[in-house]
């Protein structure tokens, strides 16, 4: 870890929030690792405490850390990342928004299906079986599964051991959401068979199965949204 050096360029609470930054990454800092406090890093970095606290404040804003009242500063588990990165949520028609989502899945998830039908662990794959059956269950007892057909669709792209891949799945849940939202769960018998066939070629390693099992689970979606969206 290089050593703190003020430089005229940058405004001082940006030069420590970009050193803090790389603090936690240089010391590889897992979620929950604790920071030093604001009076240690003020030592160490030979700045005021009111500095360490905004370039603190900057770090709690980005979602990479997060402060516990009492206790500290920790590493969050969102590490960096934001709820609704491009602004979704705002979205007024939800059946169009609902389209351009799924055609933009298209373009992405078979590709993150193949990529987990190659490089996902024994272990993976147990976790997304029984996923997989926990989204089922709630769906057969007519009980909201958004949550965890969220998950399912969060340890696929996992599986794919793509880190860009696993930091795109803010925009895959949202989507998620609507999906459930615009089609009125019209496609529960249709999800059921196609998370399993997506799972059943995962784990059997076929690549070219899981792409075109991912291609028909969003191709049902889409249909039904198309169909609601040319209806407007």
């Amino acid at each position: 870890m290089q050593e703190f050096e003020i430089y005229d360029s940058k405004p001082l609470v940006e030069q420590v929030f970009n050193y803090l930054l790389t603090y936690v990454i240089d010391k590889k800092l897992e979620v929950g690792d604790k920071l030093p406090n604001e009076y240690e890093l003020a030592e160490m970095l030979g700045v005021g405490r009111s500095t360490i606290r905004e370039a603190v404040k900057l770090l709690v804003s980005r979602n990479i850390v997060e402060i516990r009242r009492g206790a500290g500063t920790f590493v969050s588990s969102k590490r960096g990342m934001v709820e609704d990165p491009l602004g979704l949520s705002m979205a007024k028609d939800r059946e169009k928004l609902a389209l351009d989502l799924v055609n933009v899945r298209l373009m992405l998830e078979p590709e993150i299906a193949a990529m987990a039908a190659k490089n996902a662990t024994d272990e993976d794959i147990e976790n997304l079986v029984r996923q997989c059956d926990k989204v089922e269950s709630l769906i057969r007892a007519q009980k909201d599964h958004t949550q965890e057909d969220i998950k399912l669709h969060r340890y696929i792209a996992k599986c794919s051991k793509n880190q860009v891949v696993e930091n795109l799945i803010p925009i895959i849940n949202s989507s998620v959401f609507v999906f459930v939202n615009v089609t009125n769960s019209q496609l529960l018998e249709e999800t059921i068979e196609t998370h399993r066939e997506i799972v059943d070629c995962i784990k059997r390693r076929d690549v070219e199965g899981a792409k075109y099992a991912m291609i028909m689970h969003l191709n049902h979606n889409r249909k039904v949204i198309s169909k609601k969206y040319n209806a407007q």
